[in-house]
């Protein structure tokens, strides 16, 4: 029964996509599915007559209910998880819309041609295959695509974040602000679901009581400082290099649907505690080097406390979605990206200011967990 009811859904979104690409005028092109990620959206590349070709992104409204600008917590914890971290879920407005902001900064988000919100569909430009990744993973070296990415934050970090964003065809989204819950919601996925992943990980009421005394200057320094626009998945795998373009432009931006106001350590901290490939304490010194040059008049040192404070909080969080990739989504492969993951937070706790946290771990995660 459930097979037969998978298949028929479907095949009832297959008719969605035909459709929708017959009334914008794409229903001849040639379809290329490509690979996916982690998320509940698919992509293909349509190969048009012309020689052009086009992305069509298909989102099913499968997820859980997003968070309205003036829910309480309470309202947040009935709707689920995508309304306490402040998830867009996938949705086709809140893309179209963030891309439209991005644009008008002058950065490379994908042009939008059609959208259908409503079914969770959009035709949007081809930026092509030319990620960050690849290129470094080829051979490239990485110096020059981690200043271009550290270029490109700055500019996207330049401008004043409006609260609400407008895209093409009336689309709407509210740009809201990485919350004290939102953050909370983040850092609690490691106490919630890597002791499934490691049972030698025995978290009691007292332990959970620390962690959450722990973090709550933390996450007040998080609220505090946001001031900026958070992609919020800024990292090498969802950047694309177009050389053609100048300037920060030349990095094609993607998977920014989640985009909120938040501290501008968050994005860095993506960049640089990248869950896919290590990024060197050296790469990691110089693109700070980089970011901080623009930052002249800066509190240096509440910024680097706040981006080895977040920037564990961050990586926690990572921790937790892919302890529960691999426990509830029966993902094995995330669980070899745990050993960078723990690198990283071990060059955050190194910092004094978070002896307290770093006391936590070692007492509660036993060296042998943290693999």
């Amino acid at each position: 029964m459930e097979a037969g009811r998978t298949a028929g859904l479907s095949s009832e979104r297959e008719a969605l996509k035909r459709q929708f690409l017959l009334d914008t005028g794409l229903g001849q092109a040639r379809r290329e599915l490509l690979t996916g990620d982690a998320s509940t959206r698919s992509y293909e590349r349509l190969h048009l007559a012309d020689a052009k070709t086009r992305i069509l992104m298909d989102q099913p409204p499968v997820e859980s209910a997003v968070c309205v600008p003036d829910a309480t917590d309470q309202e947040r914890q009935a709707l689920g998880y995508n309304a306490l971290a402040r998830l867009a879920g996938g949705r086709v407005d809140a893309f179209v819309s963030v891309a439209s902001w991005l644009q008008d900064q002058g950065l490379s988000a994908p042009v939008i041609f059609a959208q259908d919100s409503s079914h969770g569909l959009a035709v949007m430009e081809d930026l092509g295959d030319d990620l960050f990744a690849r290129l470094i993973e080829a051979g490239a070296p990485e110096e020059p695509f981690y200043d271009a990415a550290i270029d490109a934050l700055v500019q996207m970090q330049a401008a004043v974040p409006p609260a609400l964003l407008t895209g093409p065809d009336g689309a709407v989204w509210p740009l809201l602000t990485y919350d004290d819950l939102a953050l909370k919601t983040a850092g609690d996925l490691l106490p919630e679901w890597l002791p499934a992943l490691r049972p030698e990980v025995r978290l009691d009421d007292s332990a959970r009581q620390d962690w959450e005394t722990i973090w709550n200057p933390i996450r007040a320094a998080g609220v505090q400082g946001a001031s900026v626009f958070c992609h919020r998945d800024y990292h090498v795998e969802n950047l694309i290099w177009l050389p053609a373009r100048t300037g920060a432009a030349r990095v094609g931006l993607v998977d920014f649907q989640d985009a909120l106001v938040a501290h501008p350590v968050w994005d860095l901290s993506m960049l640089l505690h990248d869950a896919r490939r290590d990024v060197s304490r050296a790469c990691e010194a110089r693109s700070l080097e980089r970011y901080l040059a623009h930052r002249p008049q800066g509190d240096l040192p509440r910024f680097m406390a706040d981006y080895h404070g977040l920037g564990a909080l961050n990586i926690s969080r990572i921790i937790g979605i892919f302890s529960r990739l691999v426990v509830r989504d029966r993902k094995p492969r995330y669980e070899g990206f745990l050993p960078r993951m723990w690198d990283y937070l071990d060059r955050c706790l190194a910092d004094p200011a978070l002896s307290d946290l770093k006391t936590w771990f070692d007492t509660h995660v036993p060296a042998g967990a943290r693999r």
